[in-house]
């Protein structure tokens, strides 16, 4: 197994070009407290996909890898436009990835900075308006 390449925060990094089983990666799109996300190229299927590295204090624990794999299955399970789609859990080298449905746009960061997100309180009232106009 050739050796695994690290980053200044001894996080596990991947360069341009690195080949995890049938995914190239093109680029980091993110990094936090649960790992990194590389832009991928899906080699066989001819398109584009999000690679989320499983941090390496997760892979040698049987019980969060258990668990990892659990909720991957459970999200593999759902289909819904504001939550990206499982394609499955790619192991090479060592490494385990989970590996999503590429969704192109602003990060959560950029979208805090832009502000106008609206609490869960203003959803339910104006669900609670919605419904009473409805039935007036």
């Amino acid at each position: 197994m050739p050796p695994r390449p690290y980053n200044s925060r001894n996080r596990l990094a991947l360069t341009l070009g690195t080949r995890l089983g049938v995914y190239e990666v093109t680029a980091q799109i993110g990094e936090g407290g649960m790992g990194q996300v590389y832009r991928a190229r899906d080699t066989k299927l001819n398109r584009h996909v999000a690679l989320k590295l499983l941090p390496d204090a997760f892979a040698s624990d049987p019980d969060r890898l258990a668990r990892f794999t659990r909720e991957a299955q459970t999200l593999a399970s759902l289909n819904h436009p504001h939550i990206a789609a499982i394609y499955g859990i790619e192991e090479s080298s060592g490494i385990r990835a989970l590996v999503m449905e590429l969704v192109e746009g602003e990060d959560l960061s950029q979208r805090i900075a832009r502000g106008a997100f609206l609490s869960m309180k203003h959803y339910r009232s104006r669900s609670r308006r919605g419904r009473a106009r409805s039935r007036a």
